[in-house]
């Protein structure tokens, strides 16, 4: 019987990069995708040494159409696609540069799906897969400050929900990864400081990338990690916007 074959992109770092690492663990040949090159290149010949599996990198802009058709020309017969890649910024929306803001929707939304739509028809075909799509606590809430970020998040969620339902009769899973605060290098980039309670709620990386597998191979609808995480979907729905985000907006300042 032949492996399986997953492409995880974001895999030179954080979340993408434990994923990459369980699902190696677990016998399944990969496509990693990253922009950084010796990180990705090192992880790969980490992988292939430790567990014997086949590894290739791609490297890759998904911000960018040309890296998108990268990985859309070279990769082919996919089980598994983890759409991991993804980055938010902090700062009042008017303020902050809009190329860098638009470049996030580029990657957080047009990325993940054309790579989405793409394999999701190879797999149909073959009648069997899996699709993890990496969303965000962010996803349940407006985020004055972080407002795009909140907004591309809510789009993978509601996104990833509907292809479940319209793929699951084909053989195909679709999962929404819903994570609180990890500790990952997420952090730096957004220009984030964690708070006491956020680093309190905040769940180890690998732990994340652990509980991710588990649901995505159960088919699972969403996951989100972390039991201090669990309510906000129901809190929300419980509070006024604007209680909501006046709250939001003392967290992210």
């Amino acid at each position: 019987m032949s492996r399986e074959r997953a492409l995880v992109t974001g895999a030179s770092s954080g979340i993408g990069m434990e994923i990459a690492r369980i699902l190696a663990s677990q016998n399944c040949d990969l496509v990693i995708c990253a922009r950084r090159k010796k990180e990705l290149e090192d992880f790969s010949e980490e992988l292939i040494d430790k567990y014997g599996i086949n590894c290739e990198v791609i490297i890759a802009d998904l911000t960018t159409e040309k890296g998108v058709d990268e990985i859309i020309k070279n990769t082919k017969n996919i089980d598994i696609l983890v759409n991991n890649a993804g980055f938010g910024i902090l700062g009042d929306h008017a303020e902050m540069p809009l190329d860098r803001q638009l470049q996030m929707i580029d990657l957080n939304i047009h990325a993940l799906t054309r790579l989405t739509h793409e394999f999701s028809n190879q797999m149909i075909t073959k009648g069997r897969g899996r699709i993890m799509n990496v969303a965000s606590i962010a996803a349940y809430i407006s985020g004055p400050g972080f407002a795009v970020y909140c907004a591309t998040k809510s789009y993978v969620l509601s996104y990833s929900r509907a292809l479940h339902k319209e793929l699951m009769k084909k053989g195909v899973t679709v999962t929404a990864l819903c994570p609180g605060y990890v500790v990952t290098g997420f952090q730096e980039v957004a220009g984030m400081k964690l708070s006491k309670m956020e680093k309190i709620s905040s769940v180890p990386v690998n732990k994340v990338a652990e509980i991710a597998i588990k649901s995505m191979r159960k088919g699972r609808r969403e996951v989100m990690p972390g039991m201090m995480n669990k309510p906000l979907p129901l809190v929300t729905k419980m509070t006024p916007m604007w209680l909501q985000l006046i709250i939001v907006n003392q967290i992210l300042k």
